[in-house]
């Protein structure tokens, strides 16, 4: 059996890298429907970026899917961290905060050269982590499509 890495909130909460523990289906109605930035991705897109990226599934103390994240790193020298989400029913409790400082411990994160992330309006949340605008945006470029998954 494989060692996954797990945490447990004070309010009953667990976090865990386990992808058999992972609700397909509710992750991907949360990014399809309500975020700005993968509305309309098909479900088997989903299934591959999380097939190939470390997973931390939130779940509430009765074992249903209250959040998720997703980095897509190779576990020695980079690691961008996306699909950072809370179910509303249960925001307001601190749980991004703690989602994001348990998956900042994982082991096998630490003493990366570069972490990343783009977000639209949760700078704040983020900065508390160490987070910081590009130091020399620059010197980045990217491929962007506007509008890759489009409604059916």
């Amino acid at each position: 059996m494989a060692d996954f890495f797990t945490a447990a909130h004070p309010a009953g909460y667990t976090l865990s890298t386990d992808p058999a523990r992972l609700d397909l289906a509710a992750i991907h109605r949360w990014l399809s429907e309500e975020s700005y930035w993968a509305k309309h991705i098909p479900r088997a897109t989903v299934e591959r970026a999380v097939a190939n990226s470390l997973n931390f599934g939130l779940y509430a103390p009765d074992g249903r899917q209250a959040g998720f994240c997703r980095v897509v790193t190779d576990r020695a020298t980079f690691a961008w961290l996306c699909d950072v989400f809370v179910l509303s029913e249960f925001r307001g409790q601190g749980l991004s905060k703690w989602l994001v400082k348990q998956m900042l411990a994982h082991p096998d994160l630490q003493n990366l050269r570069r972490h990343l992330l783009a977000t639209f309006d949760a700078h704040t949340l983020y900065q508390r982590f160490g987070y910081e605008p590009l130091d020399r945006p620059d010197r980045w470029l990217e491929i962007k499509k506007a509008n890759p998954y489009p409604a059916l």
